[in-house]
């Protein structure tokens, strides 16, 4: 086994080793994953330690597909086209700072979703609550400390076209419906408190997805970060063979203090 760094102690990893014949990750030789032919199932291995059934093949794929890309508007893959509208040597400059933009408030907000959904399935396998119940618990919790129920409501979408997907193939799968239901009773208690629909958005739909097939929480910002990379590295290429350097302008007003020392009007 291929070990360095002679004459220290040796790192420890059991997702991928090697030899001068072989490679293998979680056990399983590289060229049987390359005739896999899916590099969702791939990625399922390396965070589950073992291949995906058909099932989850398909539901793990969809969270990849739904992740993949949203425009050029949202805040990754508009830092990529800025950084490659100046930066144009270096295309992997811009995929890497398209990265640096997803967070709590664009694409991280699955790892909370799951977070909430764990919390609320607890409760309900405790108790015996109804998922209503539970959201409207929930819900107001959230309205009561400020914060921003994640994984509902949309910037564009009256209804996001991703979630529906997700709970149609949760169904056609026969998977436990609770995380969908309990989902639904969130979407449906937010709109009762707020008095209009704020939709399940794909970190929502995502960390619905990721908790029917027992990912931990932290799975929700990776499994949108694997997937959004695709569209990111696309939109930074367009910009790069399509536009002209610096062609990204905006207005903008400048509102701090003047040379003598009085506001600006």
């Amino acid at each position: 086994m291929q070990t360095s760094g002679a004459g220290s102690q040796a790192w420890r990893s059991a997702i991928t080793g090697f030899d001068r014949q072989r490679i293998f990750t979680k056990g399983v030789p590289i060229e049987e994953l390359m005739r896999w032919g899916n590099f969702g199932d791939v990625v399922f291995l390396l965070f589950k330690e073992r291949p995906p059934q058909p099932w989850e093949s398909r539901l793990f794929n969809a969270v990849m597909i739904a992740s993949a890309d949203h425009g050029p508007t949202s805040p990754s893959t508009l830092a990529a086209r800025v950084i490659a509208s100046g930066n144009r040597r270096a295309l992997e400059a811009a995929v890497a700072g398209g990265l640096l933009a997803v967070g709590d408030a664009h694409g991280g907000a699955g790892e909370e979703a799951m977070q909430v959904l764990h919390e609320g399935l607890n409760r309900i396998a405790e108790t015996g609550a109804a998922p209503a119940a539970v959201a409207r618990e929930i819900v107001q919790r959230y309205a009561a400390e400020n914060r921003r129920l994640p994984g509902l409501g949309h910037r564009f979408h009256d209804v996001d076209p991703r979630a529906p997907v997700i709970w149609t193939m949760v169904r056609d799968e026969h998977l436990p419906a609770g995380p969908v239901e309990l989902m639904l009773a969130l979407e449906e208690q937010l709109r009762i408190e707020k008095g209009r629909l704020l939709p399940v958005n794909v970190d929502g739909a995502i960390a619905t997805a990721l908790v029917c097939l027992g990912f931990e929480p932290e799975i929700g910002r990776i499994a949108f970060l694997i997937g959004r990379c695709a569209g990111i590295a696309a939109h930074a290429l367009e910009e790069l063979t399509r536009e002209k350097p610096m062609r990204i302008k905006f207005t903008y007003t400048y509102d701090g203090p003047q040379p003598n020392g009085k506001s600006a009007q």
